[in-house]
Formats: structure tokens, C-alpha cells, sequence
């Protein structure tokens, strides 16, 4: 095992790539310590090692652990990844931290929607925190929607999402609807219908290209383009739209909640206020950084 940290070194620094062999080792061998692994005397069994060393090969190409595993951790749940979908971050959690504050606030039935939901970890977790909610998610990918609507179906028995169901603190009785649609065109009419909105949430796409030469190749040579970048000429563009639909779906009284990028909060919570919105607030993340922008109708 120190060995295959050792060669994951010159992708990644040393504590991180201790912590992927980390989890690698959990997964695949049943192992809670990463010390329990490299004790004196503990033996691989024998009929593991070809899957590890395949994993491993994976690894050294920069494939990222979460695809090689099949799953991500958010918000303390196991969600289905590939390379179909975006890999949830862990900023993201502090996003549905803030929807969950807003939801509570509001009681009742909140409707919700989100916005290029991806893997569905946000329109999931929330549906299963907080099962008396109405939560539709849009995205633009087929193969998203796909993987969304995949989570917690129980229908697959290797699935490692599925065993998770009964453990959070909702019901999944009934989860998410996941509709096709392209947040950069028109609002569809059956959203319209389902309106109006409570709170409309969304982590859409925001990294520039520019930004590209100094990213990692885990991230850009597996996942999907269509969920990360932006052009540099117009790297609001999401944001204009998530703004226009808020202005049509949104109730009297909702709230919008966006994750964005660092480098453009002022002016994404500018944006915003030209819809007319009453405020928009840039929020920062456990680390300081402007993450966040918080819209009141």
C-alpha cells in the first residue's frame, strides 16, 4: 500500500494521495485504518490483487477515485458517479447546509427546484432531508438524468447508494422529478406549471477556460466539460439564465441560491440585482471565499 501511495505521487500531494489509497483500501478490502493496512504481517488476500492492481492503473492515469469506486460521499450519503456526471465537492454540502436553513425558515411544503442538478446530490439530499418537499430537478445530459434518477432506486444490488436509503433522517418515499431541459433556453411549460418555486437552487457551470492551465488532470481529462466551463468572454452566461428563471418561477416570497465562482461575486450578485431582485448577497465558504450568492425575491 505504501508503494501505491508512492506512485500516485506525482499527481497528487502526499496527503492526498495517502487518503485515496485510503479509500481505495476501505472499499475494496473492508478496511476502516489506513495503519491497519501497513501493520506488520498484514497480507492482501490473494484473490483481491488483480482488482486492486486494475484500480490502481486507474488511479496512475489520473482517473479520479470517486469514478473508480463508483460513488462520491455528500452530505453523508454514497451518490452513484461516472464520467457521466460532475464528482460532488464538498463546498457544495454547504450549499444544501443554506437550503436547509431557508427550507426550515419557510415550513410547510416547500417547492423546490434545481438547476443543472448533475448526479441529482442536491435535489437528493434535499428530498431526503426533507421528505414533505415537492423537489424538481432539470438538466440539460440525457446520461445526467440518467444517474439522478438512478440514486437510491435499490434496483441494483452493487449499487452503493442503495443501501443508504433507510439511513438518512427522511423518507425517500418520494424523490425527486427530473426533467429535461436546457436552463440557457426558455422555461419549459410544465415547469411553469409545477410554479411557483419556493426556493430554486444551482451550481451551475462557472469555471472559465482561461482557468483551465492551472486544473488538474483528474478533472479535465474525466469529467464532463459541459458541467465545468464557461467562456471567458461571457462567464455569467449561466447565471443570466438561472436569473431569467428565477424571475418567472420563483414565488412572492422565495429565494434563489447559487454556488459560483470565487473570482466573480460582486458581479454575479450585481447580475442578479438588475433582475429586480430585492438582494442578492455574496456568502462565503468555510474557507472565507466568496462562494455563494443568496437572492431574495
Amino acid at each position: 500500500m505504501r508503494c501505491a501511495e508512492r506512485s500516485l505521487s506525482d499527481l497528487y500531494p502526499s496527503p492526498e494521495a495517502r487518503g485515496i489509497v485510503s479509500m481505495l483500501c476501505s472499499a475494496r478490502l473492508g478496511v476502516k485504518s489506513y495503519t491497519h493496512i501497513v501493520e506488520p504481517g498484514y497480507t492482501v488476500p490473494e484473490e483481491l490483487l488483480p482488482g486492486l492492481e486494475s484500480d490502481l492503473g486507474r488511479l496512475r492515469a489520473s482517473e479520479p477515485v470517486q469514478y473508480v469506486l463508483g460513488y462520491a460521499e455528500f452530505c453523508g450519503r454514497r451518490f452513484h458517479v461516472d464520467r457521466r456526471v460532475l464528482i460532488p465537492r464538498p463546498e457544495t454540502e454547504l450549499l444544501v447546509s443554506l437550503a436547509s436553513e431557508i427550507m426550515r425558515a419557510a415550513g410547510g411544503k416547500p417547492r423546490v427546484l434545481d438547476l443543472c442538478t448533475g448526479s441529482g446530490c442536491i435535489a437528493w439530499s434535499l428530498a431526503l432531508d426533507f421528505p414533505e418537499a415537492e423537489v424538481t430537478a432539470a438538466d440539460i445530459s440525457p446520461d445526467a438524468l440518467e444517474v439522478a434518477r438512478s440514486q437510491f432506486s435499490g434496483s441494483d444490488p452493487e449499487f452503493p447508494g442503495s443501501s443508504l436509503v433507510s439511513s438518512g433522517s427522511g423518507s425517500v418515499s418520494s424523490g425527486p422529478e427530473f426533467v429535461l431541459a436546457d436552463v440557457l433556453g426558455p422555461v419549459p411549460a410544465p415547469l411553469e406549471r409545477k410554479g411557483p418555486f419556493g426556493l430554486i437552487v444551482s451550481n451551475p457551470p462557472y469555471v472559465m477556460n482561461r482557468e483551465k492551465p492551472s486544473m488538474r488532470r483528474n478533472v479535465l481529462d474525466y469529467e464532463p466539460g459541459l458541467a465545468l466551463f464557461v467562456p471567458d468572454d461571457d462567464p455569467l452566461v449561466f447565471y443570466r439564465a438561472c436569473a431569467r428563471w428565477a424571475d418567472a418561477l420563483l414565488a412572492p416570497d422565495g429565494c434563489a441560491l447559487f454556488e459560483i465562482n470565487e473570482a466573480l461575486g460582486d458581479a454575479t450578485a450585481s447580475l442578479m440585482r438588475s433582475f429586480g431582485f430585492a438582494s442578492a448577497e455574496v456568502l462565503p465558504d468555510l474557507s472565507g471565499r466568496a462562494r455563494f450568492v443568496r437572492v431574495r425575491r
